[in-house]
């Protein structure tokens, strides 16, 4: 008789939108039920809430006898996704700069310094996760339960515009990568700890102004062909015979 499954539903949910920000399931992949019921080992039937509510965060888009596929934002939704994060992340650095305690302050230095030692040492997708969870801290340490589930939404969808429209650089290939700046991180601290709350904001804003920038939108633009490089050898092969 087969053990029983260790997952929860919301162990499974967790752990999905973990590999989401980790962008290891990229935009457009297809989320069988039978092959993610296989995966942690459970019935479909609990996988399918778990699907309905990623599509609820638009991590997730389910289409009628087509199924589940992570979801690829749109160029709209994507400038919406940092609209938005300007709009609630200020307000949720100055509730954090009333309640923080020293220790949450280390909390952040700590999350900055394994961010810094990840890109230092190529781990991208480990990178990438601390990034967002540097944002989500604050949000947790705020003590705005409202903003702070938003918060975590708007992180899960921000890898997803990142994937799909960031550049090789902006995702974390190579140490110098700053996709969501370490630097950026350690001035909005430094700000914070000095109760700062004017600078704190400008360097929120700037620094979402600056991930938003990093998006390219347009396809490359494809180099017109060299015709003679082309045809040429082609020509000068057939003259000779």
């Amino acid at each position: 008789m087969a053990e029983p499954s260790v997952w929860t539903e919301e162990g499974i949910y967790q752990r999905m939108v973990q590999t989401i920000r980790d962008h290891q399931l990229r935009p457009g992949t297809k989320l069988g039920e039978d092959r993610l019921a296989s995966a942690f080992g459970v019935s479909r039937t609990r996988i399918r809430p778990v699907l309905a509510r990623l599509a609820g965060e638009q991590v997730v888009t389910l289409t009628p006898n087509r199924g589940a596929t992570v979801a690829r934002p749109t160029e709209q939704e994507a400038r919406e996704v940092f609209q938005v994060r300007r709009l609630i992340e200020p307000t949720l650095v100055a509730a954090f700069m009333v309640r923080a305690s020293s220790a949450e302050f280390e909390t952040l230095s700590h999350c900055i310094t394994q961010e810094e030692a990840a890109r230092t040492q190529g781990e991208r997708h480990r990178a990438i996760r601390l990034a967002g969870e540097f944002h989500l801290h604050i949000a947790q340490f705020a003590q705005h339960q409202t903003l702070g589930r938003i918060m975590g939404e708007l992180v899960s969808r921000t890898s997803l515009v990142l994937m799909a429209y960031g550049q090789p650089a902006d995702l974390g290939h190579g140490p110098a990568s700053s996709a969501c700046g370490c630097h950026d991180h350690r001035a909005l601290l430094d700000a914070m700890r000095l109760g700062d709350r004017p600078l704190a904001d400008q360097l929120m804003q700037a620094h979402l102004r600056g991930l938003e920038s990093q998006l390219r939108f347009a396809p490359p633009r494809a180099h017109a062909p060299d015709l003679n490089a082309l045809f040429q050898p082609a020509y000068a092969t057939a003259a000779a015979d």
